[in-house]
């Protein structure tokens, strides 16, 4: 006869593992070189996708997840060997440090599977990018045609983007938030390539100093972080906050999908009732560019508190 303590902690664990195993995005299944190039970053041989040259009308989603990522129309042929595309579906691509130190790796916003490059300055279109897609990271769905369910990842972190002058004080009070995963200091909002922070501080560059924040939407909600954003700097200071003047140091949300959008401008609007009329930016999310290395964690590296930002309870 089974032993009844062993009997109960392997239905235990069984239940435990069966609720790890629920919690996991069922992505779609792939095959060993899918797997090589979706989950590991690997790259197909040049001119051997099947899409390197496909002109259909329609739209490619996401081999792993089926979530729509390029339309048709903004295909291109630039002989390069893999298929190339001047623009993605709005928040269906994250843009990530290549590990080589000189790229800009492109992968899914859902389900981070790895697409390829992104680059910048060729001059094959007008709007002068490409990005550069393995075939086997997608699939075709012909215009007209249903497309299959997304398969969400829930547990995913969002990205929020935030410019509040000085990003190392404003990066000092959203690492010290539960539910913030990560952070980066960085520019955004301009024109000029991978900027210095000596090009945006010359105000030539239209970049803001920007926080990339990570966070966990089951712990914190984007309305939340974006509160704390207006309580720890001023909002209605136009191109400047506090001693730190120039458009870099103005106030602005960069958002990452319609619903960010719609809290921001929300909240300023709750602000407005309040008396504080904000001259806070709500713009969509453009390149993000990671500040050098000495700026990023300033205030932990460093010790003490910003001296240009400070929270007082608004909401």
């Amino acid at each position: 006869m089974q032993n009844p303590m062993k009997w109960f902690v392997t239905l235990i664990f069984n239940l435990i593992l069966f609720d790890m195993n629920s919690q996991i995005p069922k992505y779609n299944q792939l095959s060993e070189e899918e797997q090589r190039v979706i989950l590991h970053k690997g790259t197909e041989r040049p001119f051997t996708g099947a899409y390197v040259f496909h002109n259909q009308k329609g739209t490619y989603i996401c081999k792993r997840c089926n979530a729509p990522l390029y339309r048709s129309e903004d295909k291109f042929e630039s002989h390069c060997g893999w298929p190339s595309f001047d623009e993605e579906i709005s928040g269906a691509v994250k843009r990530l440090p290549d590990p080589d130190g000189r790229r800009t790796e492109i992968v899914c916003a859902n389900c981070n599977g790895h697409l390829g490059h992104v680059f910048y300055g060729e001059n094959f279109t007008a709007k002068n990018i490409r990005h550069c897609v393995n075939s086997i990271s997608l699939k075709f769905i012909p215009e007209g045609e249903p497309f299959p369910p997304v398969i969400k990842n829930e547990s995913q972190v969002e990205i929020a983007y935030f410019a509040g002058g000085c990003f190392w004080g404003v990066e000092f009070y959203f690492q010290n938030t539960d539910g913030v995963v990560k952070t980066t200091v960085g520019y955004m909002g301009g024109t000029v390539e991978n900027p210095t922070y000596e090009q945006v501080c010359n105000n030539t560059t239209g970049h803001a100093e920007t926080l990339k924040v990570e966070f966990d939407p089951q712990k914190i909600s984007f309305e939340a972080l974006a509160k704390l954003f207006f309580e720890i700097h001023d909002p209605t200071q136009l191109n400047r906050q506090g001693p730190d003047v120039g458009t870099q140091y103005r106030s602005a949300i960069f958002y990452t999908s319609e619903q960010q959008r719609s809290v921001s401008e929300h909240l300023i609007s709750i602000l407005k009732s309040k008396g504080i009329i904000a001259v806070t930016e709500v713009k969509p999310a453009s390149t993000f560019w990671p500040a050098e290395s000495y700026h990023q964690n300033y205030y932990r590296k460093k010790g003490g508190r910003p001296y240009c930002h400070f929270r007082r309870k608004i909401f």
